[in-house]
Protein backbone atom coordinates (compact mmCIF):
# COMPACT_ATOMS: atom_id res chain seq x y z
CA UNK A 1 0.00 0.00 0.00
CA UNK A 2 1.49 3.79 -0.87
CA UNK A 3 0.53 7.08 0.16
CA UNK A 4 0.82 10.61 -0.85
CA UNK A 5 1.92 11.94 -4.24
CA UNK A 6 5.24 11.29 -4.07
CA UNK A 7 5.20 7.53 -3.62
CA UNK A 8 2.16 7.63 -6.70
CA UNK A 9 4.65 9.47 -8.95
CA UNK A 10 7.33 7.19 -8.51
CA UNK A 11 5.06 4.78 -10.24
CA UNK A 12 4.03 6.44 -12.93
CA UNK A 13 7.15 8.12 -14.16
CA UNK A 14 8.07 5.31 -16.36
CA UNK A 15 5.41 5.40 -18.44
CA UNK A 16 4.76 8.18 -21.46
CA UNK A 17 1.01 7.49 -21.02
CA UNK A 18 -1.50 7.39 -18.41
CA UNK A 19 -5.07 7.32 -17.43
CA UNK A 20 -6.54 8.09 -14.23
CA UNK A 21 -10.30 7.70 -14.11
CA UNK A 22 -12.39 7.66 -11.33
CA UNK A 23 -15.87 8.34 -9.92
CA UNK A 24 -17.52 11.25 -9.22
CA UNK A 25 -17.48 13.76 -6.64
CA UNK A 26 -13.56 13.65 -7.31
CA UNK A 27 -11.57 16.88 -6.95
CA UNK A 28 -9.87 16.79 -10.24
CA UNK A 29 -8.01 19.78 -10.48
CA UNK A 30 -6.70 19.38 -6.99
CA UNK A 31 -5.07 15.94 -8.04
CA UNK A 32 -4.05 17.02 -11.36
CA UNK A 33 -2.62 20.21 -9.80
CA UNK A 34 -0.86 17.88 -6.52
CA UNK A 35 0.44 14.87 -8.89
CA UNK A 36 1.77 17.63 -11.47
CA UNK A 37 3.80 19.80 -8.77
CA UNK A 38 5.74 16.17 -8.09
CA UNK A 39 6.55 15.85 -11.92
CA UNK A 40 7.54 19.41 -12.32
CA UNK A 41 9.83 18.76 -9.66
CA UNK A 42 11.53 16.08 -11.29
CA UNK A 43 11.99 17.82 -14.31
CA UNK A 44 9.38 15.56 -16.11
CA UNK A 45 7.18 17.14 -18.97
CA UNK A 46 3.51 16.00 -18.80
CA UNK A 47 0.70 16.83 -20.64
CA UNK A 48 -2.64 16.35 -19.10
CA UNK A 49 -5.91 15.89 -21.01
CA UNK A 50 -9.42 16.06 -19.23
CA UNK A 51 -11.51 13.48 -20.90
CA UNK A 52 -14.81 15.92 -20.29
CA UNK A 53 -13.56 17.74 -23.16
CA UNK A 54 -15.12 14.79 -24.78
CA UNK A 55 -18.15 14.48 -23.55
CA UNK A 56 -21.35 15.48 -25.05
CA UNK A 57 -22.82 19.33 -24.42
CA UNK A 58 -24.95 19.78 -21.01
CA UNK A 59 -28.37 20.07 -22.71
CA UNK A 60 -27.96 16.71 -24.63
CA UNK A 61 -26.77 14.72 -21.05
CA UNK A 62 -29.89 16.51 -19.52
CA UNK A 63 -32.27 15.13 -21.77
CA UNK A 64 -30.32 11.65 -22.00
CA UNK A 65 -31.15 11.23 -18.27
CA UNK A 66 -34.32 13.36 -17.96
CA UNK A 67 -36.37 10.66 -18.54
CA UNK A 68 -35.22 8.68 -15.15
CA UNK A 69 -35.45 11.73 -12.48
CA UNK A 70 -39.22 11.68 -11.70
CA UNK A 71 -40.18 15.24 -13.06
CA UNK A 72 -41.69 17.32 -9.84
CA UNK A 73 -40.57 14.12 -7.63
CA UNK A 74 -38.64 15.50 -4.99
CA UNK A 75 -37.67 11.82 -3.96
CA UNK A 76 -37.71 9.44 -6.48
CA UNK A 77 -37.14 8.58 -10.34
CA UNK A 78 -36.22 5.51 -12.06
CA UNK A 79 -32.87 3.31 -12.76
CA UNK A 80 -30.99 5.00 -15.50
CA UNK A 81 -30.25 1.80 -17.90
CA UNK A 82 -27.55 3.37 -20.33
CA UNK A 83 -23.47 3.41 -19.98
CA UNK A 84 -20.80 6.25 -19.40
CA UNK A 85 -20.31 5.72 -23.16
CA UNK A 86 -23.41 7.01 -23.30
CA UNK A 87 -22.24 10.54 -22.05
CA UNK A 88 -19.59 10.74 -24.88
CA UNK A 89 -18.71 11.80 -28.44
CA UNK A 90 -17.19 9.09 -29.69
CA UNK A 91 -15.55 10.96 -32.19
CA UNK A 92 -14.03 13.47 -30.14
CA UNK A 93 -13.04 10.78 -27.60
CA UNK A 94 -11.05 9.41 -30.35
CA UNK A 95 -9.78 13.06 -31.00
CA UNK A 96 -7.83 12.85 -27.46
CA UNK A 97 -4.57 11.65 -28.22
CA UNK A 98 -1.18 11.45 -25.95
CA UNK A 99 1.44 13.81 -27.23
CA UNK A 100 4.30 12.38 -28.92
CA UNK A 101 6.60 15.08 -28.26
CA UNK A 102 5.73 14.92 -24.85
CA UNK A 103 7.77 12.86 -21.90
CA UNK A 104 4.29 11.90 -19.85
CA UNK A 105 0.87 12.34 -21.58
CA UNK A 106 -2.32 12.10 -19.08
CA UNK A 107 -6.05 11.78 -19.38
CA UNK A 108 -7.75 11.88 -16.30
CA UNK A 109 -11.65 12.25 -15.24
CA UNK A 110 -14.77 9.93 -14.67
CA UNK A 111 -14.62 7.83 -18.38
CA UNK A 112 -10.61 8.28 -18.98
CA UNK A 113 -10.28 4.42 -19.56
CA UNK A 114 -13.13 4.90 -22.53
CA UNK A 115 -10.02 6.56 -24.65
CA UNK A 116 -8.04 3.37 -25.70
CA UNK A 117 -4.40 4.21 -24.49
CA UNK A 118 -1.97 2.33 -23.44
CA UNK A 119 -0.01 2.70 -20.11
CA UNK A 120 -1.44 2.07 -16.75
CA UNK A 121 -4.89 2.70 -15.70
CA UNK A 122 -5.49 3.83 -12.19
CA UNK A 123 -9.33 4.10 -10.39
CA UNK A 124 -9.58 7.09 -7.90
CA UNK A 125 -12.33 5.98 -5.99
CA UNK A 126 -14.83 7.69 -3.02
CA UNK A 127 -16.86 6.53 0.04
CA UNK A 128 -20.57 7.28 -1.21
CA UNK A 129 -20.90 9.35 2.44
CA UNK A 130 -18.31 11.28 1.40
CA UNK A 131 -19.87 12.53 -1.66
CA UNK A 132 -22.44 13.49 -0.04
CA UNK A 133 -20.55 15.51 2.89
CA UNK A 134 -19.18 17.48 -0.42
CA UNK A 135 -22.81 17.71 -1.94
CA UNK A 136 -23.84 19.27 0.93
CA UNK A 137 -20.78 21.80 0.50
CA UNK A 138 -22.16 22.64 -2.82
CA UNK A 139 -18.34 21.49 -4.22
CA UNK A 140 -19.37 18.90 -6.63
CA UNK A 141 -21.47 18.50 -9.78
CA UNK A 142 -23.80 15.24 -11.08
CA UNK A 143 -22.54 13.55 -13.77
CA UNK A 144 -21.86 16.04 -17.09
CA UNK A 145 -23.39 19.01 -15.57
CA UNK A 146 -22.97 22.49 -15.73
CA UNK A 147 -23.22 23.13 -12.35
CA UNK A 148 -24.80 21.80 -8.85
CA UNK A 149 -27.81 20.80 -8.11
CA UNK A 150 -29.29 21.80 -4.10
CA UNK A 151 -28.40 18.27 -2.51
CA UNK A 152 -31.29 16.76 -2.55
CA UNK A 153 -31.82 16.87 -5.86
CA UNK A 154 -28.09 15.92 -6.70
CA UNK A 155 -29.02 12.69 -4.10
CA UNK A 156 -31.71 11.92 -6.74
CA UNK A 157 -29.99 11.47 -9.81
CA UNK A 158 -26.73 10.21 -7.85
CA UNK A 159 -28.88 7.46 -6.75
CA UNK A 160 -31.16 7.21 -9.96
CA UNK A 161 -28.72 8.01 -12.52
CA UNK A 162 -25.03 8.34 -12.15
CA UNK A 163 -24.26 5.50 -9.67
CA UNK A 164 -25.99 3.61 -12.11
CA UNK A 165 -23.83 4.38 -14.77
CA UNK A 166 -20.54 4.36 -13.24
CA UNK A 167 -21.23 1.14 -11.37
CA UNK A 168 -21.54 -0.77 -14.53
CA UNK A 169 -18.12 0.70 -15.57
CA UNK A 170 -16.41 -0.35 -12.70
CA UNK A 171 -17.95 -3.86 -13.65
CA UNK A 172 -16.27 -3.52 -16.96
CA UNK A 173 -13.01 -2.17 -15.89
CA UNK A 174 -12.29 -4.09 -12.63
CA UNK A 175 -9.65 -6.45 -13.63
CA UNK A 176 -8.26 -4.01 -15.89
CA UNK A 177 -7.14 -1.65 -13.13
CA UNK A 178 -3.48 -1.20 -12.23
CA UNK A 179 -3.86 0.73 -9.04
CA UNK A 180 -6.28 2.22 -7.18
CA UNK A 181 -6.25 5.24 -5.25
CA UNK A 182 -9.20 6.39 -2.21
CA UNK A 183 -9.97 10.19 -3.29
CA UNK A 184 -11.82 11.00 0.22
CA UNK A 185 -8.32 12.66 1.48
CA UNK A 186 -8.00 15.47 -1.23
CA UNK A 187 -3.95 16.03 0.22
CA UNK A 188 -2.96 12.33 1.22
CA UNK A 189 -4.14 9.66 -0.97
CA UNK A 190 -4.02 6.34 -0.17
CA UNK A 191 -3.22 3.29 -2.73
CA UNK A 192 -2.71 -0.27 -3.51
CA UNK A 193 -1.82 -2.54 -6.73
CA UNK A 194 -4.65 -3.91 -8.05
CA UNK A 195 -3.68 -7.55 -7.90
CA UNK A 196 -3.39 -6.93 -4.26
CA UNK A 197 -6.51 -5.59 -3.72
CA UNK A 198 -8.34 -8.45 -5.75
CA UNK A 199 -6.22 -10.95 -4.11
CA UNK A 200 -7.78 -9.13 -0.76
CA UNK A 201 -11.10 -9.69 -2.30
CA UNK A 202 -10.70 -13.14 -2.92
CA UNK A 203 -9.87 -14.49 0.52
CA UNK A 204 -12.43 -12.31 2.24
CA UNK A 205 -15.32 -13.97 -0.01
CA UNK A 206 -13.72 -17.31 1.73
CA UNK A 207 -14.19 -15.58 5.56
CA UNK A 208 -15.59 -13.13 6.90
CA UNK A 209 -15.66 -9.00 6.72
CA UNK A 210 -17.31 -6.32 8.16
CA UNK A 211 -18.32 -2.75 6.01
CA UNK A 212 -17.72 0.95 6.81
CA UNK A 213 -20.40 1.77 8.88
CA UNK A 214 -21.83 5.52 8.56
CA UNK A 215 -24.12 7.32 10.67
CA UNK A 216 -26.60 10.32 10.43
CA UNK A 217 -28.63 12.98 12.34
CA UNK A 218 -32.32 12.83 12.07
CA UNK A 219 -35.41 15.44 12.89
CA UNK A 220 -36.72 11.89 15.03
CA UNK A 221 -32.89 11.05 16.01
CA UNK A 222 -32.03 10.08 19.28
CA UNK A 223 -28.98 9.33 21.78
CA UNK A 224 -28.52 5.46 22.17
CA UNK A 225 -26.25 5.48 19.35
CA UNK A 226 -23.83 7.86 21.30
CA UNK A 227 -23.42 5.72 24.18
CA UNK A 228 -23.04 2.37 21.88
CA UNK A 229 -20.23 3.87 19.98
CA UNK A 230 -18.45 6.83 22.12
CA UNK A 231 -15.81 7.51 19.13
CA UNK A 232 -18.47 9.25 17.40
CA UNK A 233 -18.71 13.23 17.76
CA UNK A 234 -20.35 14.05 20.47
CA UNK A 235 -21.62 17.42 19.23
CA UNK A 236 -24.02 15.89 16.71
CA UNK A 237 -27.30 16.67 17.95
CA UNK A 238 -28.25 13.16 17.37
CA UNK A 239 -28.10 9.80 15.50
CA UNK A 240 -31.18 8.31 13.75
CA UNK A 241 -29.44 5.71 11.78
CA UNK A 242 -26.07 3.98 11.67
CA UNK A 243 -25.61 2.39 7.74
CA UNK A 244 -24.14 -1.05 9.17
CA UNK A 245 -24.68 -2.83 6.05
CA UNK A 246 -26.16 -1.14 3.12
CA UNK A 247 -24.48 -1.97 0.32
CA UNK A 248 -24.96 0.33 -1.94
CA UNK A 249 -23.49 3.20 -0.18
CA UNK A 250 -20.86 1.84 2.39
CA UNK A 251 -17.17 0.73 1.86
CA UNK A 252 -14.85 -1.96 2.97
CA UNK A 253 -11.43 -0.58 4.70
CA UNK A 254 -8.20 -2.33 4.53
CA UNK A 255 -5.14 -1.68 6.33
CA UNK A 256 -1.69 -3.08 5.71
CA UNK A 257 -0.70 -1.25 9.47
CA UNK A 258 0.76 1.40 8.76
CA UNK A 259 -1.99 3.23 5.85
CA UNK A 260 -5.34 2.75 5.15
CA UNK A 261 -7.50 2.72 2.01
CA UNK A 262 -11.36 2.56 1.44
CA UNK A 263 -12.86 1.04 -2.05
CA UNK A 264 -16.96 0.76 -2.13
CA UNK A 265 -18.57 -2.24 -1.35
CA UNK A 266 -19.10 -2.75 -4.99
CA UNK A 267 -15.86 -3.53 -6.39
CA UNK A 268 -15.98 -6.61 -4.18
CA UNK A 269 -19.52 -7.99 -5.37
CA UNK A 270 -17.71 -7.55 -9.24
CA UNK A 271 -15.10 -9.41 -8.36
CA UNK A 272 -16.81 -12.38 -5.88
CA UNK A 273 -20.44 -11.92 -5.51
CA UNK A 274 -20.59 -16.31 -6.46
CA UNK A 275 -18.37 -16.91 -3.62
CA UNK A 276 -20.25 -14.02 -1.37
CA UNK A 277 -24.07 -14.90 -2.56
CA UNK A 278 -23.64 -18.59 -3.13
CA UNK A 279 -26.84 -20.74 -4.30
CA UNK A 280 -28.63 -17.41 -4.70
CA UNK A 281 -25.97 -15.29 -6.76
CA UNK A 282 -28.42 -15.96 -9.89
CA UNK A 283 -31.03 -14.60 -8.10
CA UNK A 284 -29.41 -11.35 -7.15
CA UNK A 285 -26.55 -11.01 -9.37
CA UNK A 286 -24.05 -7.95 -7.77
CA UNK A 287 -26.80 -6.91 -5.52
CA UNK A 288 -26.42 -7.99 -1.87
CA UNK A 289 -29.62 -8.31 -1.05
CA UNK A 290 -29.63 -8.51 2.65
CA UNK A 291 -29.05 -4.87 4.98
CA UNK A 292 -28.70 -3.82 8.51
CA UNK A 293 -28.66 -0.21 10.14
CA UNK A 294 -30.05 1.37 12.87
CA UNK A 295 -33.19 3.49 13.92
CA UNK A 296 -32.31 5.32 17.28
CA UNK A 297 -35.60 6.99 18.85
CA UNK A 298 -33.87 7.06 22.43
CA UNK A 299 -35.00 10.38 23.70
CA UNK A 300 -36.18 11.24 20.27
CA UNK A 301 -39.01 11.18 18.25
CA UNK A 302 -41.85 8.79 16.29
CA UNK A 303 -40.20 7.85 13.23
CA UNK A 304 -42.93 8.84 10.08
CA UNK A 305 -45.82 6.77 9.51
CA UNK A 306 -44.75 4.77 6.03
CA UNK A 307 -45.16 1.91 4.25
CA UNK A 308 -43.22 0.53 1.48
CA UNK A 309 -43.92 -0.66 -2.32
CA UNK A 310 -45.31 -3.65 -3.59
CA UNK A 311 -42.18 -6.04 -5.94
CA UNK A 312 -44.15 -4.91 -8.84
CA UNK A 313 -44.38 -1.56 -7.81
CA UNK A 314 -40.97 -1.11 -7.16
CA UNK A 315 -40.24 -2.59 -10.47
CA UNK A 316 -42.25 -0.89 -12.89
CA UNK A 317 -41.74 2.78 -10.93
CA UNK A 318 -38.80 2.22 -9.94
CA UNK A 319 -36.54 0.00 -12.01
CA UNK A 320 -35.53 -1.82 -8.55
CA UNK A 321 -35.47 -5.15 -8.79
CA UNK A 322 -36.81 -6.82 -5.70
CA UNK A 323 -38.26 -4.61 -3.00
CA UNK A 324 -38.02 -3.49 0.40
CA UNK A 325 -39.18 -5.86 2.88
CA UNK A 326 -38.24 -4.92 6.32
CA UNK A 327 -38.09 -6.22 9.74
CA UNK A 328 -37.57 -4.42 12.87
CA UNK A 329 -35.49 -6.33 15.82
CA UNK A 330 -35.95 -4.50 19.08
CA UNK A 331 -32.11 -4.14 20.26
CA UNK A 332 -32.90 -1.83 23.58
CA UNK A 333 -36.31 0.03 24.41
CA UNK A 334 -37.18 1.96 27.14
CA UNK A 335 -40.30 0.69 29.27
CA UNK A 336 -43.93 1.96 28.06
CA UNK A 337 -42.28 2.19 24.49
CA UNK A 338 -44.02 0.84 21.55
CA UNK A 339 -43.72 0.66 17.65
CA UNK A 340 -47.04 1.26 15.00
CA UNK A 341 -47.78 -2.17 12.90
CA UNK A 342 -50.61 -2.71 10.99
CA UNK A 343 -54.08 -1.25 11.13
CA UNK A 344 -56.93 -1.13 13.84
CA UNK A 345 -59.52 -3.32 13.60
CA UNK A 346 -61.92 -1.08 12.25
CA UNK A 347 -60.03 1.29 9.79
CA UNK A 348 -61.89 2.88 7.20
CA UNK A 349 -59.67 3.32 4.49
CA UNK A 350 -61.72 6.79 3.11
CA UNK A 351 -61.81 8.35 6.71
CA UNK A 352 -58.19 7.57 7.31
CA UNK A 353 -57.26 9.52 3.75
CA UNK A 354 -59.36 12.13 4.81
CA UNK A 355 -57.49 12.94 7.63
CA UNK A 356 -53.53 12.61 6.51
CA UNK A 357 -54.87 14.77 3.29
CA UNK A 358 -56.13 17.13 5.77
CA UNK A 359 -53.26 17.12 7.93
CA UNK A 360 -51.12 17.62 4.93
CA UNK A 361 -52.75 20.62 3.87
CA UNK A 362 -53.49 22.54 7.07
CA UNK A 363 -51.25 21.44 9.07
CA UNK A 364 -53.52 20.01 11.57
CA UNK A 365 -52.23 16.91 13.46
CA UNK A 366 -53.76 13.16 13.06
CA UNK A 367 -55.00 11.11 16.19
CA UNK A 368 -52.67 8.38 14.52
CA UNK A 369 -54.15 5.64 16.91
CA UNK A 370 -57.17 5.50 15.80
CA UNK A 371 -56.54 4.04 12.73
CA UNK A 372 -53.23 2.35 13.60
CA UNK A 373 -52.52 -0.41 16.40
CA UNK A 374 -49.30 -0.29 18.02
CA UNK A 375 -47.46 -2.91 20.11
CA UNK A 376 -45.14 -2.93 23.15
CA UNK A 377 -41.45 -3.02 22.39
CA UNK A 378 -39.60 -5.80 23.55
CA UNK A 379 -35.82 -6.22 23.77
CA UNK A 380 -35.21 -9.26 21.22
CA UNK A 381 -38.69 -9.04 19.97
CA UNK A 382 -38.26 -9.26 16.02
CA UNK A 383 -41.44 -7.67 14.44
CA UNK A 384 -42.33 -8.17 10.60
CA UNK A 385 -43.14 -5.72 7.76
CA UNK A 386 -43.53 -7.00 4.83
CA UNK A 387 -44.10 -4.48 1.70
CA UNK A 388 -47.73 -2.68 1.91
CA UNK A 389 -47.37 -2.67 5.92
CA UNK A 390 -47.87 0.56 7.97
CA UNK A 391 -45.61 1.31 10.58
CA UNK A 392 -43.00 3.44 12.01
CA UNK A 393 -41.04 3.52 15.55
CA UNK A 394 -41.70 4.86 18.33
CA UNK A 395 -39.57 7.19 20.57
CA UNK A 396 -37.27 5.46 22.91
CA UNK A 397 -36.57 2.16 20.73
CA UNK A 398 -33.15 1.31 19.65
CA UNK A 399 -33.65 -0.72 16.16
CA UNK A 400 -31.80 -2.88 14.89
CA UNK A 401 -33.93 -2.89 10.93
CA UNK A 402 -32.98 -6.34 9.13
CA UNK A 403 -34.22 -5.83 5.51
CA UNK A 404 -33.61 -5.98 2.00
CA UNK A 405 -31.06 -3.92 1.01
CA UNK A 406 -33.66 -1.21 -1.06
CA UNK A 407 -33.42 1.74 1.05
CA UNK A 408 -34.56 5.07 0.27
CA UNK A 409 -38.28 3.80 -1.35
CA UNK A 410 -40.11 4.91 1.96
CA UNK A 411 -43.66 6.28 1.25
CA UNK A 412 -44.22 8.91 4.60
CA UNK A 413 -47.97 9.74 5.49
CA UNK A 414 -47.62 11.58 8.33
CA UNK A 415 -44.61 13.36 9.84
CA UNK A 416 -45.99 14.44 13.25
CA UNK A 417 -46.04 17.78 11.70
CA UNK A 418 -42.61 18.69 12.25
CA UNK A 419 -39.94 19.92 10.25
CA UNK A 420 -36.06 18.32 9.05
CA UNK A 421 -33.07 19.00 10.34
CA UNK A 422 -33.12 21.86 7.47
CA UNK A 423 -35.86 23.63 8.69
CA UNK A 424 -37.73 22.24 5.83
CA UNK A 425 -41.05 20.01 6.23
CA UNK A 426 -39.80 16.09 4.45
CA UNK A 427 -41.88 15.58 1.31
CA UNK A 428 -44.85 13.02 2.22
CA UNK A 429 -45.87 10.58 -0.08
CA UNK A 430 -49.42 9.97 1.20
CA UNK A 431 -51.03 9.11 -2.92
CA UNK A 432 -47.90 6.48 -3.38
CA UNK A 433 -48.76 4.92 -0.23
CA UNK A 434 -52.11 4.70 -0.74
CA UNK A 435 -51.29 2.58 -4.01
CA UNK A 436 -49.45 0.21 -2.04
CA UNK A 437 -50.97 -0.07 1.33
CA UNK A 438 -52.48 -3.71 2.62
CA UNK A 439 -55.46 -3.35 4.92
CA UNK A 440 -56.05 -6.64 5.95
CA UNK A 441 -53.19 -6.26 8.08
CA UNK A 442 -55.31 -5.02 10.92
CA UNK A 443 -56.67 -5.88 14.49
CA UNK A 444 -55.49 -9.28 15.70
CA UNK A 445 -54.67 -10.92 12.43
CA UNK A 446 -52.07 -8.24 12.29
CA UNK A 447 -50.43 -9.33 15.45
CA UNK A 448 -50.56 -12.68 14.25
CA UNK A 449 -49.20 -12.10 11.42
CA UNK A 450 -46.40 -9.57 12.14
CA UNK A 451 -44.91 -10.67 15.37
CA UNK A 452 -42.60 -13.30 15.01
CA UNK A 453 -43.15 -16.22 17.31
CA UNK A 454 -39.60 -17.84 18.20
CA UNK A 455 -38.86 -21.42 19.00
CA UNK A 456 -35.83 -23.35 19.25
CA UNK A 457 -34.34 -25.55 16.52
CA UNK A 458 -31.25 -27.03 17.73
CA UNK A 459 -29.22 -26.83 21.01
CA UNK A 460 -26.76 -28.56 22.88
CA UNK A 461 -25.03 -28.29 26.56
CA UNK A 462 -24.56 -24.21 26.68
CA UNK A 463 -25.89 -23.28 23.63
CA UNK A 464 -28.99 -23.13 21.22
CA UNK A 465 -30.28 -21.85 18.18
CA UNK A 466 -33.42 -19.71 18.06
CA UNK A 467 -35.53 -19.49 14.54
CA UNK A 468 -37.42 -15.88 14.53
CA UNK A 469 -39.52 -16.65 11.40
CA UNK A 470 -40.04 -14.18 9.18
CA UNK A 471 -43.48 -13.54 6.51
CA UNK A 472 -43.65 -15.36 3.90
CA UNK A 473 -42.93 -12.13 1.54
CA UNK A 474 -39.56 -12.10 3.22
CA UNK A 475 -36.93 -13.79 0.98
CA UNK A 476 -34.46 -13.94 4.11
CA UNK A 477 -34.67 -15.67 7.28
CA UNK A 478 -33.37 -15.08 10.99
CA UNK A 479 -31.81 -17.08 13.66
CA UNK A 480 -30.42 -16.04 17.36
CA UNK A 481 -27.55 -17.90 18.78
CA UNK A 482 -27.79 -17.53 22.51
CA UNK A 483 -24.24 -19.28 23.42
CA UNK A 484 -22.05 -19.42 26.66
CA UNK A 485 -19.26 -20.26 25.29
CA UNK A 486 -19.07 -21.12 21.90
CA UNK A 487 -21.22 -22.44 19.16
CA UNK A 488 -20.76 -23.36 15.39
CA UNK A 489 -22.84 -21.83 12.44
CA UNK A 490 -23.01 -23.38 8.16
CA UNK A 491 -23.89 -21.04 5.88
CA UNK A 492 -25.28 -23.86 3.89
CA UNK A 493 -25.02 -21.91 0.81
CA UNK A 494 -26.14 -18.69 1.67
CA UNK A 495 -24.55 -15.88 3.66
CA UNK A 496 -24.79 -15.11 6.86
CA UNK A 497 -25.27 -11.77 8.39
CA UNK A 498 -24.78 -11.37 11.58
CA UNK A 499 -24.62 -9.07 14.94
CA UNK A 500 -23.80 -9.49 18.37
CA UNK A 501 -26.68 -8.24 19.73
CA UNK A 502 -26.07 -9.36 23.49
CA UNK A 503 -23.02 -9.93 25.37
CA UNK A 504 -19.61 -7.73 25.19
CA UNK A 505 -17.04 -9.27 22.25
CA UNK A 506 -16.55 -12.41 20.50
CA UNK A 507 -13.99 -14.04 18.03
CA UNK A 508 -15.39 -15.40 15.16
CA UNK A 509 -12.60 -18.45 13.53
CA UNK A 510 -13.96 -19.17 10.08
CA UNK A 511 -13.30 -22.94 8.07
CA UNK A 512 -10.49 -21.38 6.38
CA UNK A 513 -8.45 -20.46 9.76
CA UNK A 514 -9.38 -16.67 9.68
CA UNK A 515 -9.68 -15.03 13.34
CA UNK A 516 -11.54 -11.75 13.78
CA UNK A 517 -12.98 -10.30 16.81
CA UNK A 518 -16.47 -7.76 16.94
CA UNK A 519 -18.05 -6.21 19.81
CA UNK A 520 -21.62 -5.05 20.76
CA UNK A 521 -23.99 -4.15 18.14
CA UNK A 522 -20.83 -4.71 15.51
CA UNK A 523 -22.13 -5.88 12.12
CA UNK A 524 -20.30 -8.87 10.20
CA UNK A 525 -20.79 -10.69 7.02
CA UNK A 526 -19.77 -14.06 6.32
CA UNK A 527 -20.05 -15.02 2.60
CA UNK A 528 -21.49 -18.54 1.77
CA UNK A 529 -18.52 -19.70 0.49
CA UNK A 530 -16.83 -19.79 4.19
CA UNK A 531 -18.76 -23.04 4.75
CA UNK A 532 -18.68 -22.98 8.47
CA UNK A 533 -17.24 -21.22 11.38
CA UNK A 534 -17.12 -20.56 15.09
CA UNK A 535 -18.09 -18.04 17.35
CA UNK A 536 -16.50 -17.65 20.76
CA UNK A 537 -17.98 -15.59 23.27
CA UNK A 538 -15.25 -13.31 25.22
CA UNK A 539 -17.95 -11.86 27.86
CA UNK A 540 -18.79 -12.91 30.94
CA UNK A 541 -22.10 -13.26 30.27
CA UNK A 542 -24.27 -15.39 28.00
CA UNK A 543 -23.59 -13.72 24.06
CA UNK A 544 -27.04 -13.44 21.90
CA UNK A 545 -25.89 -13.16 17.83
CA UNK A 546 -28.48 -12.49 15.63
CA UNK A 547 -28.30 -14.20 11.69
CA UNK A 548 -29.83 -13.18 8.72
CA UNK A 549 -29.61 -14.99 5.77
CA UNK A 550 -31.29 -16.33 2.47
CA UNK A 551 -33.77 -18.59 2.23
CA UNK A 552 -33.84 -21.40 0.31
CA UNK A 553 -35.42 -21.54 -3.19
CA UNK A 554 -38.01 -23.82 -1.84
CA UNK A 555 -38.77 -21.94 0.61
CA UNK A 556 -38.69 -17.59 -0.55
CA UNK A 557 -41.86 -16.59 -3.05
Amino acid sequence: MGFGFESLADLLTTYSQIRIDGFVGIFWESFREQLQATFASRNIQTIWIDVSQAMKPPSMVEALVKPYLGGDDPLFGKRFPGSLQDYFDPDQLKSLQPDPDCSLSILYGCGAFLAQWKGPLLYVDLPKNELQYRSRAGRVRNLGSPSPLTPKEQYKQFYFVDWQVLNRHKQTILDRVDWFVDGQRPTEPTFVAGAVLRDAFNRMSQNVFRARPWFEAGPWGGQRLKEIVPQLPQHEPNYAWSFELITPENGLAFTDGEYSLEVSFDWFMYHNHREILGRSADQFGYEFPIRFDFLDTFDGGNLSLQCHPSPEYIKEHFGEPFTQDETYYILDCKPGAEVYLGFQQTIDPKTFRTQLDSSFTNSTPVDVKQFVNTVSARQHDLLLIPHGTIHCSGENVLVLEISATPYIFTFKMYDWLRLGLDGVARPLNIARAFENLDFDRRGEEARRQLISQPHIIDQGQDWRIVHLPTHSDHFYDVHRYEFESEVMGHTDGSPHVLMLVEGSSLEILTHQGMVEQFYYAETFVVPAAAKSYKLVNLGQRPAKVIKAFIKSSLESK
